[in-house]
């Protein structure tokens, strides 16, 4: 895909989602290394929605793009760190908004007093929706997965924040396919994001900040290099 043929139909939420990272200071450009050390840039750090009103923000953003796909499930899972805070917030929102649904997440090592066990919160049971905020490797979706089966749940779906379309790189062996698609195709869960790197782009065309718009053809650089498609 190049600048001159990125998609002519707009996204509102989504470009208002990136439109408020950006403004947050939580989707930043620049030159940042990866974790599979690549130079990208962009560079987006979820971990820096870090007060209740962007925190509020983002929840809104997640819970509207859950109802507008139609997904049905049963509950949420926050996988231990940034899950946790993320679910508990979708979950909040959603009951604002009129869907009540329970909601649970894990510990990093199992507590051995009191209720013991490494999960915290409701029971877990029927279709249960992963929630996090980028998808990397898979790892953190795949040790859920695990957690959700063993207490006899089903996992449905994986919602995150920004689909950055790139294949992925494990181990230092890059992948045909980006982690999204690997956990569509190889777990066989459907994954709902906000917004996607294609919708980065639709952003950075838009621009009248030549200061931003100025990393249109980096980005665009990026994605030729490490895109996916599909």
């Amino acid at each position: 895909m190049t600048v001159d043929n990125l998609p002519t139909h707009r996204d509102s939420l989504a470009l208002d989602f990136v439109t408020f990272a950006v403004e947050s200071g939580v989707l930043r450009f620049g030159e940042f290394k990866t974790k599979a050390g690549r130079m990208s840039p962009y560079f987006f750090n979820a971990g820096l929605f870090d007060d209740g009103a962007k925190l509020g923000r983002l929840a809104g953003f997640y819970a509207r793009r859950l109802m507008a796909s139609g997904m049905a499930f049963d509950m949420i899972f926050g996988p231990a760190y940034k899950g946790i805070t993320l679910a508990s917030a979708v979950a909040v929102e959603l009951a604002r908004l009129g869907v009540n649904v329970p909601y649970a997440y894990n510990r990093k090592e199992a507590k051995d007093h009191g209720e013991g066990g490494a999960l915290v919160g409701a029971p877990m049971r029927g279709r249960v929706l992963i929630i996090d905020d980028v998808i990397s490797a898979g790892t953190s979706v795949r040790e859920s997965i695990a957690l959700i089966q063993a207490a006899g749940a089903q996992p449905c779906a994986v919602s995150i924040a920004l689909d950055r379309q790139e294949t992925a790189c494990v181990a230092g062996v890059e992948s045909v396919q980006s982690a999204v698609q690997s956990v569509q195709q190889e777990l066989g869960l459907q994954v709902v994001a906000i917004a996607t790197l294609t919708d980065l782009l639709q952003y950075l065309a838009q621009q009248s900040d030549p200061a931003l718009a100025a990393y249109l053809p980096l980005v665009e650089a990026y994605r030729q290099r490490y895109g996916v498609h599909g």
